[in-house]
């Protein structure tokens, strides 16, 4: 097999890791909160803590592999996981296991920054798509295979075994990398940005816990405006700082390139847009149909499965025909996809819902593999852990406005329907159906137009023929 296929399949395998097992711990969380005897309100920093130290970490780390070298960030990543996984395992007390969590995040998230600016090293422009497909051909089987591999692990051999299974695999994992990926050699001395690392820390990290805890404390509570504010301040300072240093932590000139800017763009909404499906169509499963965990969760693989799929051939065909076509188009058909299930209603038939999710999978898989390659082909060669670092945090906190966005106007929306039926003398059950229904309808029509607005970022590139520039 040759060296970039090796490499490949080593970084595919991290790539995997780290969402799996932010999909399997899901599971396995109401057996640990029930283990430790604590509230569901602590429990869910189990997950909370493992998603806010990597979305705010990646810029760092794309820095890093930029300065010292990608494979020393990725092998150590690899191991930090795994050293964090037995940790988590072993953990006496739920105080212990949400720090060990830490400790795994921070591993987790040099994988995920580092994987693409290795691919995009190794392969060559005409191969970068195929590549990065494939690449992400593993991000969606985790999130297909992860909720059952979770169910089954906890149900038989119990929630510490969900962390257990990384050991072996991530020993493996760690060998491989250190043995099959080159050393890159570089003799020029570097200067890290510790004060841009530290403001972006900052204000990244304020601005998740803002997005992910606004809903319950509401924009107007003392914690909500204090994190509000320090993200604000820190962004400010952060943009201050990067234009004084001599090496910053992000060089802003990138974004006066269009593909570059305009694609991050793009692959944010994306996520926002994605993740309406996943945090409202499990509640519109469960709740309103009444579906069994099991059921749900087989109804829920449909679109990862169908992005892991298709991602890799949308990849080689953006290696023939350029992304300019593919990435608009692939949000559109997500918009479609979204616009189905804004239509659904309490007695729309399994096969219905099916195709509307593989509306959605459809879309994804042809729209993530060549906006990757756009954002990885427009930067310098010594810029790619850079660019991979910022992608994943556009992901990443794409991953959390989407549930935000969903969770607001679906809440807000259903508050406000409930109000208005129970006021005009509509018996409760059948007031709270409609009204969860026209607020479902509300939520992915909100979810819809932002797809179409990824798309129209996608657009807005430079419309000179797309150039490597891996100088």
């Amino acid at each position: 097999m040759e060296y970039r296929w090796k490499v490949l399949w080593v970084v595919a395998l991290g790539t995997f890791m780290a969402p799996l097992d932010a999909s399997v711990v899901n599971i396995a969380l109401l057996s640990i909160i029930k283990d430790f005897k604590a509230s569901l309100a602590v429990g869910e920093w189990v997950i909370l803590i493992y998603l806010l130290f990597i979305s705010a970490l990646l810029l760092t780390y794309g820095r890093l592999g930029d300065l010292y070298g990608k494979k020393p960030i990725y092998v150590t990543g690899f191991v930090v996981f795994t050293l964090g996984s037995l940790l988590c395992g072993l953990s006496p007390t739920l105080s212990f296991l949400i720090g060990a969590r830490v400790i795994q995040s921070l591993g987790a998230g040099m994988m995920m920054a580092m994987a693409p600016a290795i691919v995009t090293e190794v392969f060559p422009p005409q191969e970068r798509g195929k590549a990065l497909g494939i690449n992400g051909m593993t991000v969606a089987a985790a999130l297909a295979f992860g909720p059952s591999a979770g169910g089954f692990l906890t149900h038989f051999f119990g929630w510490r075994s969900v962390f257990f299974i990384n050991i072996p695999i991530g020993l493996i994992g760690s060998i491989l990398a250190y043995k099959i990926i080159k050393t890159e050699v570089s003799s020029k001395k570097h200067s890290f940005d510790f004060l841009g690392a530290f403001l972006s820390f900052i204000g990244l990290g304020s601005l998740l816990i803002v997005l992910t805890f606004f809903e319950k404390y509401s924009f107007t509570h003392p914690l909500m405006v204090g994190f509000l504010l320090t993200s604000i301040l820190a962004f400010i300072m952060f943009l201050y700082v990067e234009q004084k240093v001599a090496e910053p932590m992000v060089d802003l000139s990138l974004f006066k390139n269009r593909d570059f800017s305009f694609s991050n763009l793009s692959a944010f909404l994306s996520y926002v847009a994605l993740y309406q499906v996943v945090f409202l169509m499990p509640i519109y499963l469960q709740q309103l149909r009444q579906f069994s965990s099991e059921k749900a969760g087989m109804v829920m693989s449909v679109h990862p499965l169908l992005t892991m799929i298709v991602a890799p051939l949308s990849g080689s065909l953006s290696d023939k025909i350029g992304s300019r076509i593919l990435a608009p188009f692939g949000m559109v058909v997500m918009a479609v996809g979204l616009f189905a299930i804004s239509r659904l209603k309490e007695t729309s038939s399994v096969v219905i819902i099916i195709l509307s999710l593989m509306f959605i999978g459809l879309g994804s898989a042809i729209f993530q593999s060549p906006n990757n390659s756009t954002i990885m082909g427009s930067v310098p060669k010594n810029r790619l852990g850079t660019a991979s670092g910022f992608l994943a945090t556009m992901r990443n906190v794409g991953m959390v406005m989407g549930v935000a966005v969903a969770g607001a106007v679906f809440t807000g929306r259903r508050n406000y329907y409930l109000t208005y039926y129970l006021q005009n003398h509509y018996a409760e059950e059948l007031a709270t159906t409609k009204a969860f229904i026209l607020a479902f309808r509300e939520a992915f029509l909100v979810g819809a137009l932002i797809a179409l607005l990824s798309a129209g970022a996608s657009l807005v590139r430079a419309r000179r023929r797309e150039k490597l520039l891996q100088k």
